[in-house]
């Protein structure tokens, strides 16, 4: 439930474009011990939940490896996901071969994938602030309000999560969009719809990473 049926389908076309097989695990993340607590270590219970199954499942297959696909851009903020990886062995090759996400866009362009220039992408847990409750109903409102950005021409961005309030972040080239009066009155009306009663932009535009602004360097070891 922490992702959009769009990734599903993106990464179904991704694996019959490069020709490989595209195994589907089940897994609920709300139902992992810890995580719809959504502490500040929330992505590590869950990555370790979900680098189990598929290390069984790579047994399964006979296969050495789990691999994910970490890039050295995200070795500088604060990953806890990262942990449950060096406990479970999982390996990073893009991280091995020392690529940046903007040289995995460049190769991905000079192959021809259409990926090279898809929009980053977080689970949606990752717009709640650490202490707030994860719930399906949560997920889906902040699902369908991205949504609504989507359909308006923003080409990236996060709906935050702040209980009564939205906290919009668009690209900071994006943020002039909203001075018009139609789209301004779209968002906030469609907003309401979904249940917030504030709908706020943040000035300083999208970020990756903040909600993790608050945490202090004693909270991350």
């Amino acid at each position: 439930p922490t992702y959009p049926d769009r990734e599903f389908q993106d990464a179904k076309r991704l694996a019959q474009e490069i020709g490989v097989e595209h195994i589907i695990v089940e897994s609920n993340e709300l139902l992992i011990p810890n995580f719809a607590e959504n502490t500040d270590k929330r992505c590590f219970y869950c990555k370790s939940e979900l680098f189990d199954i598929c290390k069984e499942k790579a047994k399964e297959l006979g296969l050495n490896f789990v691999a994910d696909g970490s890039n050295v851009d995200d070795m500088s903020d604060y990953r806890p996901g990262r942990d449950a990886a060096k406990e479970l062995r999982v390996r990073s090759p893009l991280v091995e071969a020392g690529l940046s996400k903007l040289e995995i866009r460049q190769i991905s362009k000079a192959i021809g994938l259409e990926t090279w220039k898809k929009p980053s992408f977080a689970c949606l847990s990752s717009r709640f602030p650490y202490g707030t409750k994860i719930t399906e109903e949560r997920l889906d409102k902040v699902e369908k309000c991205e949504e609504i950005l989507r359909s308006l021409g923003f080409s990236q961005f996060r709906v935050r999560f702040h209980n009564e309030i939205a906290r919009i972040e668009v690209l900071p080239s994006e943020i002039n969009k909203f001075l018009d009066k139609e789209i301004r009155n779209a968002i906030v009306n469609s907003f309401k719809q979904h249940g917030f009663t504030y709908i706020t932009l943040d000035l300083q535009g999208y970020r990756t990473g903040s909600m993790n602004e608050n945490l202090t360097e004693k909270s991350k070891i």
